[in-house]
């Protein structure tokens, strides 16, 4: 009876200690969806808090936290000032690159480089929603560093040069550089050797880096030295994380890379990196931007870190997670009644503040026109989310108040300044017309026009992988009618270029002159199929 009794206790125990330790099996990829790029990671205790590029919108700098590293929510930006960030004229895809997050003594620390002006440089905060400090600038022309502090308490930048990775010694309090630029390793011979993270376990420094570009032949590759300025050994796995071989060829998942480690409270390794779906599998067509994914690390004492057995992963993951501790849905209407936009919601480039507003109309959201067009790399009057997955419905309610035919708002989806689809309303004549436009490079058109009564209306925007539907609420029948579609791949980054994804955003534009022009946009909704 007492054996009977001590084999249950010895069950009950490994069942609690499988729930706390090993948690759930398997989870769904990518765990941060639509076009969250450059993925670095920090723990603080039980808390996992997680940064991404931004480029050219603002605020900059997304914060995300996670208690199981499955479920993430943003807490709020890096970058929230026009100080901190200065995105005057950017271009598409510039602003700020790779960024990377470190924890120590009570001090989170933002790493990253403003590629449209002042490069390196880090911030520092005591929360990691903020607020941040202003920029400490470093005089070292690179872009993807990282900072290191080893056993002696030294800091050092580890960045990407042309050849390979850089390490450099700097002074934490106020930037400046204190030796020489050391080149430590050039990676496995494939191109862009970037994205540097350094580690130190078991007496050796261990340096990650990505490789081949961050497109379909990307990669992760390790080195290890017991010397921090090397010479690296390059490990016999690598790359240990790579989709551009004949594992990973019909997988949607593409472009896997640029990845960082992290250790969970029990012990377990794991590593975040980018990647990207397509469309379909082989279609080479990817619209979302590259997105965060999740994968287990086996790294044994003394030995390599392997990523999920053979360096490929998929959608479905199976495989022990952390205690699972899902986040709340963001609600998928939003109807402007709250003081200020939720951080879901960005701009392009420092925004004019005096062009938005929430509250001159109760429970609408103000837009006023600028002179700038979406064609441009200028502040437009423009606020955005991300499109996050390839089946969703976006729509909107607008009411134009405008006093000429060359003002416009509506709704777009944007992929950068010469790739974007708009739906908009314009003043014409007597009357109003809404008008699908299409711009693609030198290729601009009106693919579809409708008259309308009045200088209201409700839009709808349908997606699938393949397909985007433009549809307006028909006011004597009640229902969505269908306008346009258009195929989704002209605003493919294999099309469009660049490191960004499709954003779906609301604008107005007087079209190249001033104009007191307004939009008042009633609500906004996004729904999506997972």
């Amino acid at each position: 009876m007492r054996k009977n009794l001590s084999i249950q206790l010895f069950i009950l125990c490994l069942s609690v200690l499988s729930n706390s330790v090993m948690g759930q099996t398997g989870y769904k990829n990518p765990v941060i969806r639509g076009f969250n790029p450059d993925p670095s990671i920090c723990r603080v205790k039980d808390d996992f808090y997680l940064v991404t590029s931004s480029f050219e919108y603002f605020p900059g700098l997304p914060i995300y936290h996670s208690k199981d590293l499955v479920h993430w929510e943003q807490i709020g930006h890096c970058l929230t000032r026009d100080t901190q960030l200065p995105l005057k004229d950017a271009s598409a895809s510039g602003g700020l690159y790779a960024p990377s997050l470190r924890y120590r003594d009570g001090k989170f620390y933002v790493i990253c480089t403003n590629v449209s002006g002042g490069g390196n440089f880090y911030c520092t905060a005591e929360k990691p929603e903020g607020p941040w400090s202003d920029p400490i600038w470093v005089g070292i022309k690179s872009i993807d560093p990282d900072i290191f502090w080893d056993d002696d308490g030294r800091t050092y930048f580890v960045t990407q040069g042309d050849e390979g990775v850089r390490v450099t010694e700097i002074d934490i309090l106020s930037g400046k550089v204190l030796s020489p630029e050391h080149l430590v390793w050039g990676g496995m011979g494939g191109r862009f050797p970037e994205a540097p993270h350094i580690y130190k376990k078991d007496g050796f420094y261990y340096l990650l880096i990505g490789e081949g570009g961050t497109e379909y032949a990307h990669s992760a590759t390790i080195a290890r030295s017991k010397y921090l300025m090397g010479p690296y050994e390059s490990c016999p796995l690598n790359p240990i994380l790579a989709h551009g071989n004949r594992r990973g060829q019909g997988n949607q998942i593409q472009g896997v890379g640029h990845a960082d480690l992290v250790q969970a409270e029990d012990g377990s390794w794991w590593a975040v990196f980018l990647g990207f779906r397509v469309t379909q599998p082989y279609s080479y067509y990817h619209i979302l931007g590259r997105e965060t994914f999740l994968a287990p690390v086996d790294w044994p004492r003394g030995g390599w870190p392997q990523i999920n057995g053979n360096g490929t992963i998929d959608i479905n993951m199976s495989g022990p997670t952390l205690p699972l501790a899902p986040v709340k849905e963001k609600e998928a209407l939003i109807s402007f009644e709250s003081s200020k936009l939720g951080a879901e919601w960005q701009f392009l480039r420092n925004p004019v503040r005096e062009n938005y507003s929430l509250n001159e109309r109760n429970g609408y959201l103000r837009i006023r026109a600028s002179p700038y067009t979406l064609n441009e790399t200028k502040s437009v009057s423009f606020v955005g989310r991300r499109q996050t997955e390839h089946d969703f419905s976006a729509g909107t309610a607008l009411e134009l108040v405008a006093n000429d035919d060359l003002e416009e708002a509506g709704i777009t989806l944007i992929q950068n300044n010469n790739h974007h689809y708009d739906f908009f309303i314009r003043k014409n004549g007597n009357g109003y017309v809404l008008s699908v436009r299409v711009v693609i490079g030198s290729l601009r058109y009106i693919a579809a026009q409708r008259q309308l009564v009045g200088p209201k209306v409700s839009l709808q925007i349908k997606g699938t992988p393949l397909s985007y539907t433009f549809g307006y609420l028909d006011e004597m029948s009640g229902v969505f009618q269908d306008l346009q579609t258009l195929d989704t791949r002209y605003l493919s980054t294999e099309v469009a270029g660049g490191f960004t994804g499709v954003m779906i955003g609301m604008y107005a534009s007087a079209n190249g002159h001033a104009s007191d022009a307004k939009a008042y946009f009633d609500w906004f909704k996004y729904e999506t199929k997972r």
